[in-house]
């Protein structure tokens, strides 16, 4: 990266180099970010489907979301960001690697799409005093920062009164070890050697931890498996591997 992180930040240098290494391929299907690819279809049904609840949304109208400011915070190369503009939302996308940000950039103008696409981070967002958001998406990216708990509340503090924060991570279970760990990285090889560190995955009452005493309702999680047979993620009770919680923060 060639900017300077603000004084306040959570973001793992290691991390940011990691993926900005293969930002190139954010939008190959077949490539080191083919799982985000068979993962997205579930994320954006429970996104969709807990926007439409909060926020009183036509589930049968084509851009249901129109009015709505919307961050999806460390996204990579906008695989979400793309889906939710064309959703009616009025996206902003910010990720600390400049990499990724140029990559999500150049595809979004493939595309005609509109997307503010900034190389920042959550704790610069608060410092600058950006107007709040609607929903925040946080997806897959609590367990590569360097203080989680920071993090996440500096997330909050982005939220309107009444807002919605969706938290998708991995649990730190054995299980996550066998399947998300080994098992995705040196066994099937779906993700680089060195993705994750189980260390750093995450139980729910440490989401819930983080954000004690913040003005927010937590809930969840909800479950996400993968079916080998299938080859499709669905949700589920089972929140030892994957899992997402809702962050609703409490209205003015």
């Amino acid at each position: 990266m060639s900017s300077p992180a603000p004084a306040r930040s959570s973001i793992d240098p290691a991390e940011v180099e990691r993926f900005s290494r293969i930002a190139a391929e954010w939008w190959d299907p077949h490539g080191k970010f083919a799982p985000l690819h068979r993962f997205n279809p579930v994320r954006l049904g429970f996104i969709r489907d807990q926007a439409l609840y909060r926020f009183k949304r036509d589930p049968q109208a084509r851009r249901p979301f129109e009015g709505l400011r919307l961050l999806d915070i460390g996204c990579g190369g906008g695989l979400l960001c793309e889906p939710m503009t064309r959703l009616g939302f009025q996206v902003t996308g910010v990720d600390a690697s400049e990499r990724n940000i140029g990559t999500a950039r150049a595809h979004a103008a493939e595309q005609g799409l509109e997307i503010d696409y900034r190389a920042s981070t959550a704790e610069a967002l608060v410092e600058a005093g950006e107007p709040l958001f609607d929903i925040i998406l946080n997806m897959e990216v609590i367990e590569h920062v360097a203080d989680p708990g920071e993090y996440l509340r500096s997330c909050a503090q982005l939220l309107k009164p009444g807002g919605l924060m969706i938290v998708a991570t991995l649990n730190r279970t054995l299980k996550a070890l066998a399947l998300a760990k080994v098992g995705a990285e040196y066994v099937l090889r779906w993700l680089p050697a060195g993705t994750h560190d189980w260390s750093k995955f995450l139980k729910p009452d440490e989401i819930r931890g983080f954000l004690a005493g913040a003005p927010v309702a937590v809930d969840g999680p909800f479950g996400v498996v993968f079916n080998p047979l299938t080859g499709k993620w669905t949700e589920s009770a089972d929140t030892a591997v994957n899992y997402m919680m809702t962050v609703v923060r409490d209205a003015a």
